[in-house]
């Protein structure tokens, strides 16, 4: 690698590093190019000769916390019962803890939209489907008859359940429920689901 291109590269990575931090600390809508320039020492338009546009600075700033999630998600898998259902509900648990925790970061995974003509790039698009698997593993021990087409149906709903708990409960307005109490009701919600799934399937096999 030369010097050029070595610059160039701590220099992209120092970018996202202060976008981050940017985006954290303002939310999605105080990103300003011009800020971050003189952050990191540049010309406000070198910042695109390091990034294709902000579209692709926010992406990279998401896969960083979509990253960050992931390790979290990993470690609530494997930190107590290991029972699908329970492992369920840590991981739901885990990801409300997230989300309070890296506040505006969350958020902006869902506030930034790209124009409908764009398409996500590949890396984007596998970033956040690789956080899937956490919900699809268990259910796929729990529904070992459903086609891997039904477990991806219902992966993304349960995940839909808790994500709409989370966003609202977190919502910092009227409707913005004490973390401890969120924590209590997704637990029992992803509980409640899972034992209704459940008993959907024993009853549709025949078996009560």
């Amino acid at each position: 690698m030369t010097k050029a291109l070595e610059r160039r590269e701590k220099l992209r990575a120092a970018l996202i590093r202060a976008a981050e931090r940017m985006i954290a600390e303002r939310g999605l809508a105080g990103l300003k190019t011009r800020d971050l320039a003189r952050e990191i020492g540049c010309a406000n338009g070198a910042v695109y000769n390091l990034v294709a546009d902000v579209d692709e600075l926010i992406l990279r700033v998401g896969s960083r916390t979509l990253l960050r999630l992931d390790d979290a998600l990993t470690l609530a898998t494997s930190a107590g019962e290991p029972s699908p259902r329970e492992s369920l509900a840590r991981i739901a648990l885990a990801y409300c803890d997230f989300a309070a925790e890296n506040l505006q970061l969350w958020r902006a995974l869902f506030e930034h939209r790209v124009q409908v003509d764009k398409p996500l790039p590949d890396w984007s698009v596998h970033d956040q489907m690789q956080l899937f698997r956490h919900i699809y593993q268990p259910l796929a021990a729990l529904f070992p008859e459903r086609s891997p087409e039904e477990l991806g149906i219902t992966a993304r709903s349960l995940f839909s359940a808790v994500h709409g708990m989370v966003a609202l409960g977190l919502e910092q307005k009227l409707v913005a429920v004490p973390l401890p109490a969120l924590r209590k009701e997704i637990a029992g919600l992803v509980r409640a689901m899972i034992d209704g799934l459940v008993a959907c399937d024993v009853k549709r096999s025949g078996g009560g």
